[in-house]
């Protein structure tokens, strides 16, 4: 691939606020310590807690205080070594995540904490993963999904919803999702009966299930924590990602990226590899367009996930 001419770069922000915020800033290439790698990024993708970080709300929680890079997820080839590492080679393909430094041309990463993309795993899709596929393992293990269940995933098409729905379908439960209409048919392409969102969601669910609802993964907020509750889903088969304040107050898992592990997110690489998962990226973005690239995400109604590329 051509490289650059211009100096490294990365996204940044100096102080909390919207994307007017983010900003891309000249960096020094950074040469990688012992048992570490630089990796020069091509794909990083976007998430929703990337946003409630750079606007301040979770900005403690994920250790980001002004100045301070962006993002997580990540997918580039290894430029060089660090003493001592010998597990990888130049080149090499790899994915993975590092909070609050993703979204640049390079990063520096501890070797161990990198995953070779599996063949057939694009690269848009590799830089795309490791939150949403961690915090869609972590939601179904959460509330124990299994054969004959009837599961309400919210926001069924987003990043985390269409790999949750889909990994429920793999365990043989019925699978029930929220969205936008517009993306009721692609839903449907996948095994997922789509319900609209909005006034009369309760009985719109009911009328569209086969059984009882039996489990929740929420995705969106709490006007699906509610619905879950009045569809008489208990509080202990109920996830949400969205609403960790409801999660308190109603005794219900919230059960994120940190509850999976390394090996999970290769798992679902190599189901999306080979085609037994879908995860549609909404759009691409080149990394000087981010603030736009944000605000497409904040605004909601995606399909699948939003990714800059660094070229």
């Amino acid at each position: 691939m051509k490289e650059r001419p211009l100096m490294p770069r990365r996204v940044s922000y100096s102080r909390f606020g919207g994307p007017e915020v983010l900003e891309l800033v000249e960096i020094e290439r950074p040469e990688p310590g012992p048992g570490q790698v630089r990796v020069r990024v091509r794909v990083a993708g976007l998430n929703p807690v990337d946003w409630k970080i750079f606007t301040g709300p979770a900005a403690q929680a994920y250790g980001a205080e002004p100045p301070s890079g962006t993002g997580n997820d990540f997918a580039g080839e290894v430029e060089s070594l660090g003493a001592g590492v010998t597990a990888l080679e130049v080149g090499a393909l790899v994915f993975g995540g590092l909070r609050n430094e993703a979204q640049a041309d390079f990063l520096l990463i501890d070797a161990n904490d990198v995953l070779l993309i599996p063949d057939g795993l694009l690269l848009p899709q590799a830089g795309a993963l490791d939150i949403a596929a961690r915090t869609a393992v972590a939601s179904i293990a959460a509330v124990g999904v299994a054969a004959g269940d009837v599961v309400l995933v919210s926001a069924a098409a987003g990043g985390v919803g269409v790999l949750a729905a889909q990994l429920a379908l793999r365990t043989g439960a019925t699978v029930i999702g929220t969205a936008s209409e517009s993306n009721h048919e692609f839903l449907a392409s996948l095994g997922v009966i789509p319900v609209a969102y909005g006034d009369g969601l309760v009985g719109r669910l009911r009328d569209a299930a086969p059984a009882p609802f039996t489990a929740a993964l929420d995705n969106h907020g709490r006007d699906t924590i509610d619905a879950a509750i009045e569809l008489g889903i208990a509080p202990s088969r109920i996830n949400t990602i969205a609403d960790r304040a409801a999660a308190v107050e109603l005794g219900l898992s919230a059960d994120g990226a940190a509850e999976a592990s390394a090996a999970d997110l290769l798992e679902v690489a190599r189901l999306v590899a080979s085609g037994e998962l879908v995860l549609p990226i909404d759009s691409v973005f080149p990394l000087e367009r981010v603030r736009e690239a944000y605000e497409h995400l904040m605004a909601g109604h995606l399909r699948g996930k939003i990714v800059l590329v660094t070229q």
